[in-house]
């Protein structure tokens, strides 16, 4: 309960009054120098975030962090098991990065207002002509030097079986010509999501693989990257769903 309360208080503290303050100075400081804006949005979201997991008692064990490359945009491909990764990737990325959301975040204000400054899309996915807009707009991120993060299952799953991976996301690393950075989490819906609306102190695992580049690939090669890419990040969670089993 009293960890709860404590993100609660967070939360409405930053979005209702200190954020928009801050919205505000941001705002100032991006008629000035757009790329001062756009670090000082991200480290204040990564200073926020880490405030939010200390609150909710969580642990996070990192490995293979030093493998994303950092002269270069990358398309972090991950599961989906919780807002807590959202929250948790935000705080490990090293450079600016736009996370790709479902369109309802866009509705909620002074959040959707933040996500904006950090360059995330909002991705209709029952409107295809829509999708392809935010894939588009992905490719040019990209090519702009913004990582992009996408979670290609779609939704939350909360078994131990990925869930199919949507094929269109991968467009974003084929035609930016960007490494793919498959991650994985583990037990982070162990936080809330499995004993909702309480939050309990947790180690998660979150694991980075090897960088996939996609620009020496042929034609077949692109065809499986889906499938490739999906079996690397599951047998990542697998590893680490054993390791903290024991």
């Amino acid at each position: 309960m009293l960890r709860l309360i404590l993100v609660l208080f967070l939360v409405v503290l930053f979005l209702c009054t200190v954020g928009l303050v801050l919205l505000l100075a941001e705002w100032l400081l991006g008629k000035v120098n757009r790329r001062a804006k756009d670090v000082s949005s991200l480290r204040i979201i990564q200073f926020m975030f880490r405030l939010i997991l200390a609150a909710s008692g969580v642990k996070v064990r990192v490995t293979g962090r030093e493998r994303v490359p950092k002269d270069r945009a990358v398309l972090y491909i991950s599961n989906h098991r919780s807002y807590y990764d959202i929250i948790t990737g935000y705080t490990l990325v090293a450079g600016l990065t736009g996370f790709v959301a479902k369109k309802e975040f866009r509705k909620i204000p002074l959040l959707s207002h933040w996500m904006r400054n950090l360059y995330c899309l909002f991705l209709d996915r029952e409107n295809l002509r829509e999708g392809m807009k935010t894939i588009l707009q992905a490719i040019a991120y990209v090519n702009q030097g913004i990582s992009i993060w996408i979670c290609p299952e779609g939704t939350r799953s909360h078994g131990d079986t990925l869930l199919p991976f949507k094929e269109g996301s991968f467009k974003i690393a084929e035609k930016s010509g960007c490494p793919i950075v498959p991650v994985a989490f583990c037990r982070t819906d162990d936080i809330y999501e499995n004993h909702r609306p309480w939050i309990r102190s947790t180690e998660i695992s979150v694991q980075f693989g090897e960088p996939i580049e996609t620009a020496p690939l042929s034609r077949e090669e692109k065809k499986a990257l889906g499938a490739r890419v999906q079996k690397e990040i599951q047998e990542m969670y697998d590893q680490a769903a054993g390791k903290t089993a024991g």
